[in-house]
């Protein structure tokens, strides 16, 4: 039987299978990813990539007896395994996207973990759920490092690609963390095994144990890996507000915002506030991030008479917090998304890119796969 994508092949399961797949059970083990666009299919052929930082090869052995592979499985082992994906591919999304701050990206490397998987012996597999997260980990590492080449060529602020969470806050993960689109962006600063440890120990709350044989590094290196990364984030982002507090300071900037207000802006933004739009040069956004309140507070008041008027605004959320959609004659042209602290607000994330967008706004609507729940 020909390989066919996961995509094709669940369509055809029952639903009472696909039901009963995705109540299948955390797993306990796993791993974590990250990617970019155009050169991630290189990144991700079908032949395991050569050994890549501390990751080496993306077949793991901890979770098998041999690496071996056979001819691809006759129809009934084929749905058991397309039951067994189904069943983790929440996981599997939410670790890749951690990784690399992309849904597209993500749902690449959660592809190409489901081809694997196909061609993999099934029968010499101890744990699929510790297997697959392995794979889908060591292959997003693959893929991280030549997207951290690719974003020092795109063009304008890099901002993550927004996913809407409302109806999965925690992103297929044990906990809510390393998702925010804050989170995210600091995180971009991290070495690709170093952000790896830190979502598998803090999102996935995985045991040192298990990341050491993911990352193929010993325990006291894997601890070492989630500690950096830890005085990173807080070195990089103070504390933020609670939910009820953001979605205030969120609604006060908007009015000020819209109106132009220097001293109501100027009032709501920490001092050393920074405004990043992420236009990815299709859109005339700021090619620049805008730094410190009073020139922010400008830049917004100067930017509000030419983007305001007309403008249709609805509430949305995004990586876990309120944010705005911004739409003009029913299309989306960018959404709003702020950091903020006990200070004010500590940044404004302007998405504006129009492959972002439209992926965001498929996503709220259901008709797109890669950020929602299967």
């Amino acid at each position: 039987m020909p390989r066919e994508t996961i995509r094709t092949f669940t369509e055809r399961l029952t639903e009472a299978e696909a039901a009963a797949a995705m109540r299948s059970d955390q797993p306990e083990a796993g791993a974590a990813t990250r990617s970019d666009r155009p050169e991630a299919a290189a990144a991700m052929s079908s032949e395991p990539p050569e050994r890549v930082e501390a990751t080496g090869s993306d077949q793991p052995e901890g979770a098998v007896e041999e690496a071996t592979h056979s001819e691809p499985p006759g129809r009934s082992a084929l749905d058991e395994a397309a039951t067994v994906f189904v069943g983790v591919r929440r996981q599997l999304f939410g670790i890749a996207y951690r990784m690399l701050g992309s849904a597209v990206e993500a749902e690449d490397v959660v592809q190409e973990a489901w081809l694997r998987w196909q061609s993999t012996d099934r029968t010499v597999v101890l744990d699929p759920p510790a297997y697959l997260a392995t794979v889908t980990t060591r292959l997003a590492i693959n893929v991280a490092q030549s997207a951290r080449v690719r974003r020092e060529t795109y063009v304008g602020p890099w901002l993550p690609e927004p996913v809407d969470t409302s109806a999965d806050p925690q992103l297929g993960a044990e906990r809510g963390e390393a998702v925010e689109l804050a989170v995210l962006l600091v995180l971009e600063k991290l070495t690709p095994t170093e952000r790896a440890a830190y979502v598998l120990r803090e999102a996935f709350d995985y045991p040192y144990e298990q990341i050491a044989a993911i990352l193929e590094t010993g325990q006291a290196n894997a601890r070492q890996l989630v500690s950096r990364a830890r005085r990173r984030l807080a070195a990089e982002r103070r504390e933020p507000v609670d939910a009820g507090e953001h979605r205030r300071l969120l609604e006060a900037f908007l009015a000020a915002a819209r109106t132009g207000d220097l001293a109501a802006l100027e009032e709501l933004l920490a001092e050393d506030v920074v405004s990043y739009s992420d236009g990815g040069g299709v859109r005339g956004a700021s090619r620049i991030p805008v730094l410190g309140s009073a020139r922010v507070a400008k830049y917004l008041a100067a930017f509000a008479p030419r983007f305001w008027p007309g403008a249709e605004v609805e509430w949305a959320e995004a990586n876990g917090r309120p944010a705005v959609l911004v739409s003009h004659e029913g299309r989306a042209v960018a959404l709003l998304a702020v950091d903020a602290s006990v200070r004010g607000i500590e940044r404004i994330m302007w998405v504006m890119n129009p492959a972002k967008l439209d992926g965001y706004v498929r996503s709220r609507s259901g008709s797109r796969e890669a950020p929602q729940v299967p």
